[in-house]
């Protein structure tokens, strides 16, 4: 999750270990890298739809929970934390290239001592529109791996899955319905995506209303209690797993919540995980998982 970074003594001190230990970088070759480190999530899985997946990548226990699909390569190295990545088990590995984001700028020294090293921004300041950001990246990203057109063939396809939605959303007679797009942080908070979100990008994309007004950080999202969500009565809500156990059946006892219109009007609707954070593989996903669930809730499906 995204956090302040501030880079400390310590990390100076493990920059000169690393540079140390690994000594500079030498050039290589201009040909295509093979052996390509991701420290992103939406990187990651953009590489994997080009059929270039990486070859390791910072906590991949927990993509089950939050990206899902597409699958992670069983052989998959653990690089640790993103912020405190195994250095030692990363320069084993003789990287051809290392990509990750701006998030991690505090790091990129340490990285850029084991292997060149490539930055793609999609989420930094100022906000924005991830979806135009991830196509700049995708496109970035094919032509430093040599993969131009794989990454064509995959804006291609997001683009073709949000015409595909759009059109089911028409058919089903709900285009224009607004959404409020949230993830439950416990039984009194949540975050909303707006407008400068990469969901609410799919929603315009794809013919929906973001009920959701207010500014959004550059990450796309706004931290509020759940009685903000009132602001916006018309709205159907849409709440995206992981959700913690029990957190739904303490929801359901709350007077607070119970007086939410979306939920005394049953204009609720959970949908598996989407990668909030991700680029167009992401994108993709919460597109079709959300137009299977409101085109089955309008009997469509």
């Amino acid at each position: 999750m995204p956090a302040i970074h501030r880079t400390t003594r310590r990390g100076f001190l493990a920059g000169a270990a690393s540079c140390a230990l690994f000594g500079a970088v030498p050039l290589r070759a201009a040909s295509a890298p093979s052996r390509i480190v991701s420290m992103d999530f939406g990187l990651a899985e953009t590489l994997i739809e080009m059929g270039l997946p990486p070859i390791a990548l910072p906590n991949p226990g927990i993509w089950a929970d939050w990206v899902v699909e597409p699958e992670l390569p069983a052989d998959i190295v653990n690089l640790g934390t993103d912020r405190e990545p195994n250095l030692e088990l990363l320069a084993a590995l003789k990287p051809d290239l290392i990509v990750t984001t701006p998030y991690l700028d505090g790091v990129r020294p340490l990285l850029e001592a084991i292997a060149p090293t490539r930055t793609f921004s999609v989420y930094a300041p100022p906000a924005g529109h991830p979806y135009e950001r991830s196509v700049t990246a995708t496109r970035q990203l094919a032509a430093a791996v040599h993969g131009i057109e794989q990454g064509e063939a995959l804006i291609a396809r997001a683009d073709a899955t949000m015409a595909t939605a759009r059109q089911q959303f028409i058919e089903a007679g709900i285009a224009g319905e607004k959404l409020l797009i949230v993830q439950f942080l416990d039984t009194h908070h949540v975050r909303v995506y707006g407008t400068s979100s990469l969901f609410g990008d799919v929603l315009e994309r794809t013919g929906l209303i973001n009920g959701w007004t207010r500014p959004s950080n550059y990450w796309g999202f706004t931290t509020v209690g759940i009685e903000a969500l009132a602001e916006s009565p018309a709205s159907r809500m849409v709440y995206l797993e992981p959700v913690a156990p029990d957190l739904l059946d303490t929801l359901a006892a709350s007077p607070l919540w119970n007086s939410l219109p979306f939920v005394r009007g049953g204009r609720m609707d959970r949908l598996p995980s989407a990668l909030m954070f991700g680029m167009l593989p992401s994108a993709m996903r919460f597109a079709r998982q959300l137009a299977l669930q409101l085109t089955r809730e309008s009997g469509n499906g």
